[in-house]
């Protein structure tokens, strides 16, 4: 009876085993959306594939995403390829994904748009990190394959417009896996070890496929990183790829590339016989300018009458002396009086004058603090003498010389009232010239 019941691990394990063997689920093609989305550190992407009704669990991983041209996100609509499996731990069937491509646009344009819009947030596309090509360029250096169309437009360009100038070309791979690194290490070479005045990168034309070396983000950084300007000459007039947007100067095909990299003989031979002609002209013209006031020179009565011209002068130069005798005086005057004014003004400001002054001040002070001293003496004795007066009326010695006393208690108060005695008592009779020790024989009280 127990044999018919089976474990966990044996029913899932039959049921892997039947998936595996199902050609249908050894490749499965499916259209759907990315949910759930995980990069794991270890390189591995979990995910849901869903469309309206279901979902799948898939995992795509790091041996197969690598080569993915774009970055998986959540809501992206994507074409999978795949096999149907069952992971055992879990009992659950998920998709292992090989292959993945957006739906509805294409794996490298997408890679291209986020590339692009990744470095454009770095700043690497600013027109301010853009640096000037030199007009006239000693050294050229020209990356590039040495076999290709591209590199015989660039240097037939160059012979006939600027046949002067050095240059020197630096072979590397344009097409498939290796380009982008083969061309990063070119630029980073020539920065280093060569000394050019400008770089031209590039490859003739071709499809997104042939021409994406020059999309990859090393590429970019190698460029915008040199300090040799750059001229980006990738492709044909219609194809753009980041390496122009890095560049210094975009040209539309590698026979453009040149023409902005070297001045036209043909253009500064006429440039310079424009010049010619125009300074020619200039000199014309300041001869003749020269030659007129020549002429008006001789016909000056300085050089006809140079006697008399002289006699004028020597009276110009009299009166002129005059005026400055005149003037030096006015100014000796002037300022002896200002100085005169400024010697009054130190002597009043001198510190003998401060203190004499300050000595007469602390003198009318005391003068008039002693006056109001000796007032203020006065009036507070006239107050004192008064205030005597009144305790003179009041002084209980007074009083007692007139024959009265005044009794003490054995502690010293005033008896005031017979209540506070008994008969026996001891008291003391204060008089004016003593005291009286007596002892109570009788109390009587009064009502007076």
């Amino acid at each position: 009876m127990n044999d018919r019941y089976l474990t966990v691990s044996a029913l899932t394990k039959y049921i892997k085993r039947k998936l595996s063997h199902d050609p249908h689920l050894k490749e499965v093609w499916l259209r759907g959306e990315i949910s759930n989305f995980k990069h794991h550190s270890r390189g591995h992407m979990y995910l849901s594939i869903k469309d309206d009704q279901s979902r799948i669990q898939a995992v795509m991983f790091a041996g197969n995403n690598r080569s993915l041209k774009f970055a998986p996100e959540n809501g992206m609509n994507v074409l999978v390829r795949g096999e149907i499996n069952v992971y055992e731990p879990m009992g659950s069937y998920q998709l292992y994904i090989q292959e993945m491509e957006p739906d509805g646009i294409g794996a490298l344009y997408l890679a291209f748009e986020q590339l692009k819009e990744k470095l454009e947030k770095e700043g690497l596309f600013d027109f301010s990190r853009k640096r000037a090509i030199p007009s006239y360029p000693k050294h050229i250096g020209i990356i590039t394959s040495p076999t290709g169309a591209a590199i015989r437009d660039i240097l037939t360009t160059i012979k006939r417009r600027y046949p002067i100038v050095k240059v020197s070309i630096f072979p590397v791979l344009v097409q498939g896996k290796s380009t982008a690194s083969s061309v990063s290490k070119a630029i980073e070479y020539v920065n280093q070890h060569i000394d050019c005045d400008v770089l031209i990168v590039g490859r003739g034309g071709g499809s997104l496929e042939d021409l994406w070396g020059f999309n990859e983000e090393v590429v970019a950084r190698a460029i915008a990183g040199s300090r040799i300007p750059v001229i980006s000459a990738v492709g044909h007039e219609t194809d753009t790829t980041i390496s122009d947007f890095a560049a210094d100067l975009r040209a539309a095909t590698p026979t453009g590339a040149a023409e902005l990299a070297v001045p036209s003989l043909v253009d500064i031979k006429q440039h310079i016989q424009d010049v010619t002609r125009r300074l020619h002209r200039t000199l014309e013209v300041k001869q003749s300018e020269a030659e007129q006031r020549l002429i008006r020179l001789k016909k000056s009565y300085a050089f006809k009458y140079p006697e008399q011209l002289m006699r004028q002068k020597e009276q110009d130069l009299d009166r002129l002396i005059e005026q400055l005798h005149k003037s030096a005086d006015s100014i000796k005057s002037r300022e002896g009086e200002r100085l005169k004014y400024l010697k009054n003004r130190l002597q009043q400001q001198h510190p003998a004058s401060q203190i004499e002054s300050g000595q007469k001040q602390v003198h009318d002070v005391t003068k008039r603090l002693h006056t109001e001293f000796q007032y203020k003496l006065k009036s507070k004795q006239e107050e004192f003498r008064a205030s005597l007066e009144k305790l003179s009326l009041l002084n209980p010695l007074d009083t007692m010389k007139r024959g009265y006393a005044i009794p003490y208690l054995e502690t010293g108060k005033v008896l005031k009232d017979v209540k506070s005695v008994q008969k026996g008592d001891e008291i003391i009779v204060s008089i004016h010239n003593g005291s009286l020790y007596c002892k109570v024989a009788d109390v009587k009280e009064e009502n007076r």
